[in-house]
């Protein structure tokens, strides 16, 4: 079956669940799952119970779409997300936000831990994605062309919304604003490699994000980036780096986090 049509009868499943499309998606990175709690009249289903997605299982990942409501703003969270190094296929790894991008959902947050390569950044920043790499050798957009996916050749010079990004600056003038590199994983980076991260004008490291910041604008989805920095990447910083931590410093952040994402999204009603 090809991906579209898994896509619409993922999409029929929520219809028939009687969920509508929101006004703005979240993708909840590493220890950042509690943000859901912050919505009301929530429906929840594991990412199990929709046909086809595949279900994180990774250390600080939820299994869960919440769908609820901040303010006057319809919310939907995903409380996870699957990675290329578990073994799934790009295709798989952007399943979940191209089925609500299908709904109908026009706005996306993307939000991850990273390591920081700026010097100037510290454990607990959050960085707006200027820009990213899409260093995993890897594209949801390889295979068959279907249209409803977006053009053959997407156009990828402004992957980013600006007016988003603006808005989240607007909200906490303290954000950091930078270039996001997607990586494999599951390994940290060497040392060697963040050199060379920097000498490509990367300011954040991580494993994720990429293909769904790549999916979703060629759809024509309005996609902005938050990154957490967790931990200072290998090499800024002569301490070994740990999956412990980076979950920690999302559980830190995250009153933060909550607060920046909950009145973006109540912004983003307001303005509707």
């Amino acid at each position: 079956m090809s991906e579209a049509k898994l896509g619409r009868a993922a999409v029929d499943e929520l219809r028939r669940r009687g969920l509508e499309p929101p006004q703005v998606a979240l993708v909840l990175g590493s220890g950042m799952a509690e943000f859901s709690s912050a919505l009301a009249g929530t429906v929840a289903l594991a990412l199990a119970e929709v046909p086809n997605w595949p279900a994180p299982a990774i250390e600080g990942h939820g299994g869960q779409l919440v769908f609820g409501r901040i303010g006057s703003t319809e919310v939907a969270c995903l409380t996870g997300r699957v990675h290329l190094y578990e073994g799934w296929q790009p295709v798989e790894v952007v399943r979940a936000v191209r089925t609500l991008r299908l709904l109908g959902t026009p706005r996306f947050v993307l939000t991850n831990a990273a390591g920081g390569i700026d010097p100037a950044f510290s454990p607990g920043d959050l960085m707006v994605i200027r820009d990213h790499l899409n260093l995993t050798g890897r594209s949801a957009l390889v295979g068959p062309s279907e249209p409803e996916f977006g053009p053959r050749f997407p156009d990828q010079s402004q992957v980013y919304d600006r007016g988003l990004a603006a808005l989240l600056h607007d909200l906490d003038g303290d954000l950091c604003t930078g270039v996001y590199a997607g990586l494999l994983g599951p390994s940290y980076e060497t040392p060697a490699e963040i050199r060379m991260l920097v000498a490509a004008g990367a300011d954040a490291v991580g494993m994720s994000t990429v293909l769904e910041a790549t999916a979703l604008s060629a759809m024509a989805a309005r996609v902005v980036g938050v990154s957490l920095i967790s931990n200072a990447a290998a090499g800024i910083s002569d301490a070994p780096l740990n999956h412990d931590e980076v979950i920690a410093a999302g559980r830190q952040a995250q009153p933060r986090l909550t607060r920046l994402l909950a009145r973006f999204c109540e912004r983003i009603g307001e303005n509707n």
